[in-house]
């Protein structure tokens, strides 16, 4: 955690020192795996027989509550010490159905904002899915779908997975693409489940391309829970994406989070290891810093201290939902990370968010 402090401490300083010459707009476009976000009523389509009052669990309605409390406190302060409007775009996964989201949106913490979202029901035998929150103060949508993932067989049991969710959006005045993720998970072993991870970036890299046929300084954001680590071949090999912004060329991914997985930083750990699942990459027309539009700055992985597990056998480890079939009273097993999206504007245009004063 002492390395993560040192990071936003950096992070700060040097924006303070940058915005001294320049006026910047700032947007936070964010992802977080929101933990197993169930309602607490049975769906007889999909497999959500643990999350309902009379499970082992006992996932009843004050179980529930807490959680969205628990999950909008969290993302109520992810990024609102840089811009008040907080996150102008949230990729989540995890998430049942638009009944959990709209009580998200509308939870005491977050229901200010007049977030709304992008869903589609999955085919994913235990119903969660991927889902796009986003601010309408900067973000106008103007077309969505699910792209359907085809699991190679044997890689999963040929179960069926989660949609990847695209949407092509106004991110105030940039033409943006995003793609939200949650890839096969590695259940059944690392080794056999790659090539279900290999399809399911395979799938997003297809869409990608074709974008960038007609116009190759697309704006894409690809953000999820891949499970998968920036190094991972899916990543590297299959989407191609680059861990260095100079390796990077204008139809290529730059993925931000691959020194910092290099460092020993992660946002979800196993067996005393972190890993680096949660990722938002960008394409290489982020990368120009002089445009008029949006640029990349910086990535932050947002893990507070009260997200932290203080004791027990996951003492250290993210606070997550679960201790078992115990409540645990936690948030979840993946900390959230965003981006820091400028945009430069003149003087005589008005001043920045607070942050870039």
């Amino acid at each position: 955690m002492k390395n993560s402090s040192i990071v936003i401490i950096l992070l700060f300083t040097t924006l303070t020192a940058l915005s001294q010459k320049n006026n910047y707009k700032v947007a936070l476009v964010g992802f977080y795996n929101l933990e197993n976000l169930y309602d607490t009523v049975n769906n007889p389509v999909v497999d959500d027989e643990e999350f309902l009052p009379s499970s082992e669990r006992h996932y009843n309605t004050s179980v529930y509550l807490d959680k969205i409390d628990r999950m909008s406190d969290v993302i109520s302060q992810m990024g609102t010490d840089i811009t008040p409007d907080g996150l102008a775009l949230l990729g989540v996964a995890e998430i049942e159905n638009d009944t959990v989201l709209t009580d998200l949106a509308k939870s005491a913490k977050l229901r200010s904002r007049k977030w709304k979202f992008i869903h589609y029901d999955s085919p994913d035998r235990r119903g969660v899915d991927v889902a796009l929150f986003y601010h309408p103060k900067y973000f106008t949508v103007l077309y969505s779908k699910p792209l359907f993932v085809q699991l190679p067989g044997g890689s999963k049991d040929s179960y069926f997975t989660r949609d990847i969710l695209y949407v092509k959006g106004i991110l105030d005045g940039d033409t943006v693409h995003v793609f939200v993720n949650h890839w096969p998970s590695r259940s059944g072993g690392e080794e056999r489940s790659i090539p279900a991870r290999a399809a399911a970036a395979a799938t997003a890299k297809k869409c990608i391309d074709s974008l960038n046929a007609v116009n190759p300084l697309s704006k894409v954001i690809l953000m999820g829970d891949l499970n998968d680590d920036p190094v991972s071949p899916s990543l590297t090999k299959v989407l191609g994406a680059k861990g260095k912004t100079s390796d990077v060329k204008m139809n290529e991914m730059f993925n931000p989070w691959t020194e910092m997985y290099k460092a020993g930083l992660g946002t979800s750990p196993y067996q005393d290891a972190w890993g680096l699942f949660d990722q938002v990459l960008v394409s290489g027309a982020w990368l120009n810093k002089e445009q008029e539009g949006y640029h990349y700055y910086k990535q932050v992985l947002f893990n507070r201290e009260f997200m932290v597990q203080k004791t027990g056998r996951y003492k250290g480890y993210t606070k997550r939902t679960w201790d078992g079939m115990t409540y645990n009273y936690g948030y979840s097993d993946h900390f959230p990370v965003y981006l820091m999206l400028l945009k430069k504007i003149s003087s005589t245009t008005g001043s920045a968010t607070s942050s870039a004063n």
